[in-house]
């Protein structure tokens, strides 16, 4: 067991500090069949959200409790009309349920601006609305906010149930596949006088690209605190760039900051043992970052409770460690959000799995005062830009 302050995915035996057994998956997939119960339209509904177009899970017990929780019989009945990847307009969902656009629109409405599980864009008879995948996609939607008194009971319930159905790790099938979306910056402290660092390497020069700036709170902490495990750090840090900013704000779940306000949390988060993530995007089109630990954050966890690839671009910095200053007191392992080292203070050994490592630099900082731990920039990784057609690359 962890020491209390440490990530839940750490654990301290017989003087091992290191990473937990990783979680398998236990997603059991399920036919309608299996499901005389349920109505007709929930096992629609669910079948779109399980569609591979959308990343989703298999026909399972999980899904299907978090389908009729989300929607009711009557919300189904119309959204099933919309398919994976889909964009319709109230008309032709009303054509395909065979009910009066005026019975169908009030229903898109309500999914897409109360309970925010549809994506709506334009208007008039040009509005359409889509589905999202669960996860990245309705699931924050749902949970974007500026004020935890916001949340309902239904919302803590839609918490208890997707934490339940990420959990059984259905991503597995996907998270390995995926081109890498996001990048984990080193730590501001490490890394801002570094000579090999790039400008995407710094958190101030990539916001200099930006003129607008929104905050929310961090939907993964927002989960984890709702089925009992918050991890006890600040929440509001979840941050929405450019034009997604505007967005966002015009929406009411984002609140508008200045870049200096923007950058006096992501310090403070930083402080409180948070690394920070990016999507670099071209500033016309807006980006995002979170600052995120190990025991709450989705796309970590892929690695540090499933251990398997996720979407994080390869780090351009690792830890490098001197065997002659360290001492092995494990203050490095203990820091790790990824579970990327292993110590054993007693025969006095140390393994780093760079596999694990997304480079945040927490190990470096840890190593006080001893300084047994250096960041070294990786050979061959190239500035962090964005190829539109790919994602991120690094």
């Amino acid at each position: 067991m962890a020491p209390k302050g440490v990530s839940r995915l750490i654990r301290v035996t017989d003087g091992v500090i290191g990473p937990v057994e990783p979680k398998k998956k236990t997603v059991k997939a399920k036919t309608r069949a299996d499901y005389p119960g349920v109505s007709a339209a929930h096992l629609d509904i669910a079948e779109v959200y399980a569609s591979p177009k959308l990343a989703g899970p298999p026909l399972c017990d999980e899904l299907i409790a978090l389908m009729q929780h989300t929607f009711t019989e009557e919300e189904a009945s119309i959204a099933r009309h919309i398919g994976p990847r889909a964009r319709e307009t109230a008309q032709s969902v009303a054509a395909a349920a065979h009910r009066p656009v005026e019975e169908v629109r009030p229903v898109l409405e309500r999914l897409a601006n109360e309970k925010c599980v549809l994506l709506a864009f334009g208007s008039g008879e040009n509005r359409f609305y889509a589905n999202l995948p669960l996860a990245a996609g309705t699931f924050e939607m749902v949970l974007m906010r500026t004020s935890m008194e916001t949340l309902t009971d239904w919302h803590r319930r839609f918490c208890e149930l997707f934490a339940a159905l990420y959990e059984t790790g259905f991503g597995v099938d996907y998270w390995g596949k995926r081109p890498p979306s996001v990048k984990y910056l080193p730590m501001g402290q490490v890394i801002q006088s570094h000579p090999a660092a790039y400008p995407s390497d710094k958190l101030e020069e990539i916001f200099d690209r930006y003129d607008s700036f929104g905050v929310t709170l961090c939907q993964c902490r927002i989960v984890e605190e709702m089925v009992g495990r918050g991890c006890g750090k600040p929440k509001e840090v979840c941050m929405a760039l450019g034009i997604s900013a505007d967005r966002l704000i015009q929406a009411g779940k984002f609140r508008r900051i200045e870049k200096k306000e923007a950058l006096e949390i992501k310090a403070e988060a930083e402080v409180q043992g948070l690394v920070t993530w990016i999507t670099s995007l071209d500033p016309k089109l807006g980006g995002s970052s979170c600052s995120c630990c190990g025991d709450c954050c989705h796309m970590m966890r892929i690695i540090s409770e499933f251990n398997v690839p996720g979407i994080i671009a390869p780090p351009h910095f690792m830890p490098c460690f001197d065997p002659t200053e360290c001492t092995h007191c494990g203050k490095c392992a203990l820091a790790c959000p990824m579970g990327a080292i292993t110590v054993d203070t007693r025969n006095k050994s140390l393994q780093h799995d760079p596999r694990r490592c997304i480079g945040c630099a927490q190990c470096a900082v840890a190593c006080t005062p001893f300084k047994a731990v250096v960041m070294e920039a990786v050979p061959g990784v190239e500035d962090f830009k964005q190829d539109r057609s790919r994602g991120l690359t690094a």
